[in-house]
C-alpha cells in the first residue's frame, strides 16, 4: 500500500511493525516483517481518518500495555492546526495483528 509520511517502527514478540500514514486517504495503516529492512506484508488499517485529517502517531509500551498516540482536531472543531494529543489502547493477537482495544 501507498506510503505516504508519518512512519513508527516497533518490535512484538519478534515480528517488526511497520505502520504510517497513507497520505491522501488519512488511514493509519501497518506492515509486518522479520527484519527492520523488510520485506513487509501489509496487514490492514490500525486507524481511521481523524478529526482534523493528521494521522501522525507513535506506539509504545507502558506497563505490560501498548498504547498509540495520535493527534486530531476535535476540540478545535476541526481546525488542523489546533491539534490536540489522544491515546488508545492497542492489543495484538498471536501473529502480530494489530487492533484497537474497544474503550471501556
Amino acid at each position: 500500500m501507498r506510503f505516504f509520511e508519518a512512519s513508527w517502527m516497533l518490535k512484538f514478540k519478534g515480528i517488526y511493525c511497520f505502520s504510517y500514514s497513507m497520505g491522501d486517504t488519512h488511514l493509519l495503516v501497518y506492515a509486518t516483517g522479520k527484519s527492520p529492512l523488510g520485506p513487509f506484508m501489509y496487514r490492514g488499517t490500525i486507524l481511521e481518518p481523524v478529526v482534523g485529517r493528521t494521522t501522525h502517531h507513535s506506539v509504545v509500551e507502558f506497563e505490560r500495555k501498548w498504547w498509540l498516540f495520535y493527534q486530531d482536531a476535535s476540540l478545535s472543531g476541526g481546525i488542523n492546526h489546533l491539534r490536540c494529543v489522544k491515546a488508545r489502547e492497542i492489543v495484538y493477537d498471536e501473529e502480530g495483528a494489530i487492533g484497537l482495544k474497544e474503550a471501556q
